[in-house]
């Protein structure tokens, strides 16, 4: 396992701001008022009128004397103009890329760095699912994509920063992907009890550190209520999809919010629902987000909350650098479970009458989808 596992920290404050129109001004806002540090850690930037407002708060932010950095995925950062990159190191901000693409690189072209990361002055982190592109917020237009992203102030930045810290003098050697640390399984903190403020930073390094499925798995199995997970890109590994079985056959209430037709990626939904017979004859409750893309991650086990970036799919886990914030609070339990209950009752609720009787070409769809998942996940070496 590469890196440390971070302890649960105190006395953390948390605010869940649903969407571009709520959390873009905020952390906006932050950066403006910046004093000392600003730290980006950002998979999908597009040039474009959300990126347009962040260069210049950026732009301005390293004028004025504060230390700018933004760590940027080499794929996920194709779409910003060469004109925007420019502007921003003649300003002064450090800009560095996680993976650049290579053409001899091979298998090594699907590692990515999935993060989404602001910090500021090292004492306020957002955390969640929002990249800088027009499709998490469009002034005339609203959000097409239904994201959120976490305000943490606390103890637990310390954590973050340290995070960031790390996969920035990694990404600084051209060869090197993840930060460099002895491979061997660390254990999980234990769970605190009956206290509010609590958070703890969960995080992957691709392949070799997946505490945070760890710590998932360890949740849905001592889970007595529910189990509420929201992701826009369900195609889990066995462990997940064997531990929700479980779950739900022993009385938990288990729900899965996945997007609807309306996703960017429609053969992963498809390969996706290979799995939904079992799930839903084990007593899994499905339901797929109409409205827009859904494209959140967002997991409640009883008082248990984990928001981030991560997708808990076998891809993702495998081949991305991923973050997750761990809470235990009162009050954003409360924030999230409305969130949940809001976005379920506009969704589509499948049951096992509908599974069965699909009409043919969505089968096939199904059918063809999955097996080329499959062949995927043998060519890339990946156990589903």
């Amino acid at each position: 396992m590469a890196g440390p596992v971070y302890p649960w920290r105190e006395d953390c404050r948390y605010a869940l701001l649903i969407d571009g129109e709520q959390f873009y001004p905020c952390m906006l806002s932050a950066v403006q008022s910046a004093r000392r540090s600003v730290e980006l850690e950002l998979y999908l930037v597009s040039s474009g009128a959300v990126a347009g407002d962040w260069l210049a708060v950026l732009v301005d932010a390293a004028r004025r004397g504060v230390r700018v950095r933004c760590l940027l995925d080499g794929f996920g950062s194709l779409q910003l103009q060469a004109g925007d990159r420019k502007r921003l190191v003649s300003a002064g901000v450090q800009l560095r890329f996680y993976n650049p693409l290579r053409w001899l690189a091979g298998h090594g072209n699907l590692h990515r760095d999935h993060r989404k990361l602001l910090l500021v002055d090292d004492e306020v982190a957002f955390v969640g699912g929002a990249g800088l592109t027009d499709d998490f917020y469009h002034p005339q237009q609203g959000s097409s994509w239904h994201e959120l992203m976490l305000k943490v102030e606390g103890s637990v930045v310390v954590d973050w920063l340290d995070l960031f810290e790390r996969q920035w003098l990694a990404s600084a050697a051209p060869l090197r992907r993840c930060p460099p640390g002895r491979w061997r399984r660390l254990p999980l903190p234990a769970m605190p009890a009956g206290r509010d403020g609590l958070g703890r930073v969960s995080y992957t390094d691709a392949a070799e550190h997946q505490e945070v499925l760890r710590a998932l798995l360890a949740q849905v199995a001592a889970a007595r209520q529910r189990i509420w997970l929201a992701t826009p890109y369900f195609i889990p590994g066995w462990r997940v999809r064997r531990a929700l079985r479980r779950a739900a056959r022993r009385g938990v209430d288990v729900r899965l919010l996945l997007c609807g037709q309306i996703t960017d990626h429609p053969p992963v939904r498809y390969a996706g629902q290979r799995f939904f017979g079992r799930l839903l004859g084990a007593g899994v409750k499905i339901f797929e987000y109409q409205p827009r893309f859904l494209h959140l991650k967002m997991v409640l086990v009883d008082d248990w909350v984990s928001i981030g970036s991560c997708n808990f799919d076998h891809w993702a886990l495998h081949w991305n650098l991923e973050a997750n914030q761990q809470v235990l609070d009162r009050r954003l339990l409360a924030e999230v479970d409305d969130c949940f209950v809001r976005d379920f009752a506009c969704s589509r609720e499948w049951t096992q009458a509908q599974w069965r009787e699909l009409p043919w070409h969505h089968k096939a769809k199904i059918l063809v989808w999955g097996q080329v998942s499959r062949w995927l996940m043998l060519w890339t070496g990946i156990r589903g």
